[in-house]
C-alpha cells in the first residue's frame, strides 16, 4: 500500500482535487427551487425557472454546474407564497374606520429580477406589504362598509390583486389573488352605531318595497276592474236581457246573504226589485 501510495501519489492527489472541485461544481436543484447563478455579483442564468405551460418534470430540475469561487447559486422558491398583512385600520367611504385582516397569494415568475430588486424572498415581502396595505386602503376607501357584504366585495379584490400585480411584477412576482379574512368594525359605540344605521336602512328598504308592491297591486286591480268592466259592456251590448237578468241574480245573491240568523225581508209581490222572479221583461 505504501508503495502505490509512493509511486501514484501525485495521481491519487490530482483525483481527489478533481472530485473535490467536481463536487464544489455539482448543485442540486429540487422540482420546488429555481436556481440562480450569480456570477461575479450579478445573476447570469436561471435553472428550472417557472414556466406555467411546462408540465411537472420537465421543468430542468436536477443537476448543473457551476465555477466554484467564481459562481454562486441561490435558490428561489417556486410555489405559490403568502403574504400576511398586519391588522391594519381602514377608513370606508361612509366614515367607517374598519379592522381589516387581509392576505395575498403570489408566484416569483422571473427570478432574475427578484434576485436584483429584491434578493430574497423575505426581503420581497417586505417590499409587498407595504405596497398591498396602501393598494386596500384605497380601494377600501372608496367603498361602504355594506359593499363588502354584498358582492360588490369581489369587485374590490380583483381591482385589488391588479393593482398589487402590476407593482409586483417589478420585483418579478406574480400576485395570483388576494382575499380579506375578516373586516369587522372596532368595538364599541361606533359598532353599535352601525348596526343601528344598517338597521335603520334596511327598514327604509323594506317601507319603500312595500309602497311599490302597494302601489303595483292597486295598478294591477285597476287594470282588471277597467277589463272586467269592459267585458261586462260587450256582454250587455251582445244580449242586453242575459245581463239583466245576470246582475239581478247577482243582486238577490248578495242581498239575501247579508241576513243573518233569524232576519227576514219583505217586499210586495209586485215590488219592480222582484220581477225576475215573475218572468217579466
Amino acid at each position: 500500500m505504501n508503495t502505490i501510495w509512493q509511486d501514484q501519489k501525485p495521481t491519487i492527489i490530482a483525483v481527489a482535487l478533481a472530485l473535490l472541485a467536481l463536487l464544489a461544481a455539482t448543485v442540486i436543484v429540487p422540482e420546488t427551487k429555481q436556481a440562480v447563478v450569480v456570477r461575479a455579483g450579478k445573476p447570469d442564468r436561471v435553472a428550472n425557472m417557472f414556466r406555467a405551460d411546462q408540465p411537472f418534470g420537465e421543468t430542468g430540475a436536477g443537476i448543473i454546474f457551476r465555477v466554484p469561487g467564481y459562481e454562486r447559486v441561490q435558490m428561489v422558491e417556486k410555489r405559490i407564497l403568502d403574504l400576511d398583512m398586519d391588522r391594519q385600520q381602514v377608513l370606508s367611504n361612509d366614515q367607517q374606520r374598519l379592522q381589516v385582516d387581509a392576505y395575498a397569494r403570489f408566484r416569483i415568475i422571473d427570478p432574475i429580477r427578484m434576485v436584483e430588486n429584491a434578493g430574497t424572498e423575505d426581503n420581497l415581502r417586505t417590499q409587498l406589504s407595504p405596497i398591498l396595505t396602501s393598494v386596500l386602503r384605497q380601494e377600501l376607501g372608496r367603498r361602504p362598509f355594506s359593499a363588502l357584504l354584498t358582492a360588490e366585495r369581489g369587485t374590490a379584490m380583483e381591482n385589488i390583486t391588479r393593482t398589487l400585480d402590476t407593482q409586483a411584477r417589478q420585483y418579478g412576482a406574480q400576485v395570483i389573488d388576494v382575499r380579506i379574512k375578516r373586516a369587522d368594525l372596532p368595538d364599541g359605540r361606533p359598532l353599535e352605531a352601525a348596526f343601528t344605521r344598517m338597521q335603520t336602512d334596511r327598514e327604509e328598504e323594506a317601507a319603500t318595497i312595500r309602497a311599490q308592491g302597494q302601489k303595483n297591486a292597486q295598478i294591477i286591480r285597476a287594470e282588471a276592474e277597467a277589463n272586467a268592466a269592459g267585458t261586462y259592456a260587450a256582454a250587455y251590448g251582445k244580449d242586453p236581457d242575459f245581463y239583466d237578468f245576470y246582475r239581478a241574480m247577482e243582486s238577490y245573491r248578495r242581498t239575501f246573504e247579508q241576513g243573518e240568523g233569524d232576519s227576514s225581508i219583505i217586499l210586495s209581490p209586485d215590488n219592480e226589485y222582484l220581477r225576475q222572479f215573475r218572468g217579466q221583461r
